[in-house]
């Protein structure tokens, strides 16, 4: 019996001479993994549809906690943009191993339609390295790790915050300030709208540099010291914005 999933291919590898076995991120079924069979080949009507980031209906004899088998694609978006720029790939790929990376350790279905409405917004022509910051904020409630952004982490107050705590992971207001390195306000207001916007609504992403580069900085820190997670695509990404 087959089986039509919507789906995301995160990544393949080689099998045998023309096939090829691809994580595929579901909506249906999470992160699994498929064979296509002599999809290499020349000949192949499945070529170019089982390329990296092909996201689309893939119809499958599905297995359960095995590998299944591919039988059909239809493209949902072709992406066009991003794979015609070798900048935007690049992000995508981190976009792609980030979510791949917290889907192991949560195995939260939602993370499928956030990666595909990133990967949307990217494609339409948005800040890539904005997004890449949103995808990061949003991503660290399923890792257990969420920064606090209501009100200070110690006393609970929502009134004169000062700065946030990146080894706390929350706001801190006047009165239980000891030092810790002032962050803007208005880099804190933002890392607030990257956790609770909803992606697919955004119209428009214009962040001040000095802001993108604060954003950044601090979440890099904290992804590093309480996630775990550590991506060489994240590094390719920084030599890029150099």
């Amino acid at each position: 019996m087959i089986t039509k999933v919507t789906g995301f291919i995160v990544s393949s590898v080689n099998f045998k001479e023309s096939s090829l076995i691809m994580q595929i991120l579901t909506k249906e079924y999470g992160l699994i993994s498929v064979i296509g069979k002599g999809v290499k080949s020349l000949k192949s009507p499945l070529r170019a549809l089982t390329m990296p980031y092909t996201y689309g209906y893939f119809y499958l004899y599905y297995k359960e906690n095995k590998i299944s088998t591919l039988k059909d694609v239809d493209i949902i978006n072709p992406l066009l943009n991003i794979h015609e720029d070798i900048v935007l790939l690049s992000y995508l790929n981190y976009f792609s191993n980030l979510i791949t990376q917290v889907y192991k350790e949560s195995e939260n279905k939602k993370l499928f339609d956030l990666l595909v409405a990133t990967a949307i917004k990217l494609n339409d022509g948005f800040d890539p390295e904005v997004l890449a910051n949103i995808l990061e904020v949003k991503c660290l409630p399923f890792l257990g790790v969420g920064l606090t952004l209501d009100c200070c982490i110690n006393c609970g107050s929502q009134k004169n915050i000062v700065t946030i705590d990146g080894d706390k992971g929350g706001l801190i207001c006047k009165d239980c300030y000891q030092n810790e390195p002032i962050v803007k306000l208005d880099t804190i207001k933002l890392l607030r709208m990257f956790m609770y916007v909803d992606i697919n609504r955004i119209s428009k992403l214009n962040i001040k540099k000095e802001n993108k580069k604060e954003i950044n900085m601090f979440l890099t820190l904290y992804y590093n010291r309480y996630t775990g997670i550590y991506l060489n695509s994240k590094d390719f990404l920084k030599k890029l914005n150099l």
